[in-house]
């Protein structure tokens, strides 16, 4: 298997299921509207014009010559459209309820601006902090980048081996198993959290804008820290489903607290 699955973001959910499931990875075009975008850079553009550009250091896990935000439930709110977007969450309700009956919740939240020069990532693997689980295994993460300018081969496109989340953890991928994802500004891009990718090289003279958002079943700890990145006074002004995809809920006997500390 060496292609991605192209979907309209018009497309039943049921066809969107199935090409992920068997590919383990898939774009969808037109889901962001240009009138989107624009919110998301502009309520995103101070954030990241004070982020750090550093030199690559080849022994780092993540790429230099890249800006990276985090947070973005509180500092950008454009962007909770996206987190509760009704194709992920389609998705969501499919690869990941099975495994936690009780919900999903939010993983990461990030922006990423990939300048010129920016190397590629070793392949990697989502769930890859969970070790406890032989693969096969069933789901517990779904990733989504959206695009917010054009994805390109030449500026460093996610790069994804499909269907190798059909894999044991042994199997390499071979050079002509991986493939770029290129999307025009608006898609986003899946992938299960058991697929091997990693960002592409940016070999252009253009900066290339995505929008990363992962989801994990309810019961894992989350990558980020959303108690942390959202807290509690800010949490309050949030709807209840933003809540509850942060984390700011039970899932049966885990995370309960007590609302007097907030008085206290």
């Amino acid at each position: 298997m060496s292609a991605i699955p192209v979907r309209s973001a018009r497309d039943d959910s049921d066809l969107l299921i199935e090409d992920l499931d068997r590919a383990g990875c898939l774009v969808v075009k037109d889901a962001a509207d240009s009138a989107l975008r624009e919110q998301l850079v502009d309520q995103l553009r101070p954030h990241l014009e004070k982020a750090n550009v550093d030199d690559d250091n080849p022994e780092e896990f993540y790429p230099g010559k890249t800006r990276r935000v985090t947070a973005l439930v509180s500092r950008c709110e454009a962007s909770h459209e996206l987190i509760l977007h009704p194709t992920p969450t389609a998705l969501c309700d499919h690869f990941l309820l099975p495994n936690s009956p009780a919900g999903y919740q939010l993983h990461v939240t990030a922006a990423l601006e990939v300048g010129p020069g920016s190397r590629k990532q070793i392949l990697h693997r989502e769930d890859n902090s969970f070790t406890f689980f032989e693969r096969p295994h069933p789901e517990l993460i779904l990733a989504s980048m959206w695009a917010i300018s054009d994805f390109r081969a030449d500026n460093g496109g996610t790069l994804l081996v499909p269907g190798s989340h059909r894999w044991d953890g042994e199997r390499e991928a071979r050079k002509d198993e991986i493939v770029s994802a290129e999307m025009p500004a608006g898609s986003v891009l899946f992938w299960l959290g058991s697929v091997l990718h990693g960002a592409g090289a940016n070999t252009s003279n253009d900066w290339r804008y995505g929008i990363i958002l992962t989801y994990s079943l309810a019961w894992l700890r989350q990558e980020e820290n959303q108690y942390l990145d959202v807290p509690l006074e800010r949490a309050a002004k949030l709807s209840p489903e933003m809540k509850k995809i942060i984390g700011y809920e039970m899932y049966d006997a885990l995370g309960f607290f007590d609302p007097r500390v907030a008085t206290e």
